[in-house]
């Protein structure tokens, strides 16, 4: 199973609004970047992955899981897309200050490819996220 991170503007799409979503979950739809898309492609049904706030708050807020492999994107065909559904939230918010003191997330996508909207997460970056969000 891998690990992924999906960063969204609360005013767009929040922590709050994926779990109204229920099971049923929706589409991550809106990917407009090669690499994120390409990303999308690679997530197997029941990978999980951080719920991120972008913009002020910059946090991971939530727990999702991958419940569709990557399809065409409804918004844009040409584009490519998962299902996620919520899963829970983090007991802890995790903000990005946070994730840039620990040393050990230095090489972190989150840290060196700040404007990536879907990138992955390491099997030690998880663990070590996991924790610090009280998991």
């Amino acid at each position: 199973m891998a690990h992924w991170l999906y960063k969204s503007e609360p005013e767009s799409w929040s922590w709050q609004q994926q779990v109204e979503a229920g099971k049923k979950g929706t589409e991550w739809t809106g990917v407009r970047n090669f690499t994120a898309r390409n990303n999308m492609r690679a997530m197997k049904k029941g990978d999980t992955g951080f719920f991120y706030h972008s913009g002020a708050e910059r946090a991971i807020v939530g727990i999702v899981e991958v419940i569709k492999d990557a399809h065409p994107d409804s918004t844009d065909g040409a584009w490519e897309c998962v299902d996620l559904a919520a899963v829970r939230p983090v007991p802890k918010i995790v903000t990005l200050d946070m994730v840039k003191a620990d040393k050990r997330l230095a090489d972190m996508a989150l840290v060196r490819l700040s404007r990536l909207s879907v990138q992955p997460v390491t099997d030690a970056e998880w663990a070590i996220l996991c924790r610090m969000a009280g998991l």
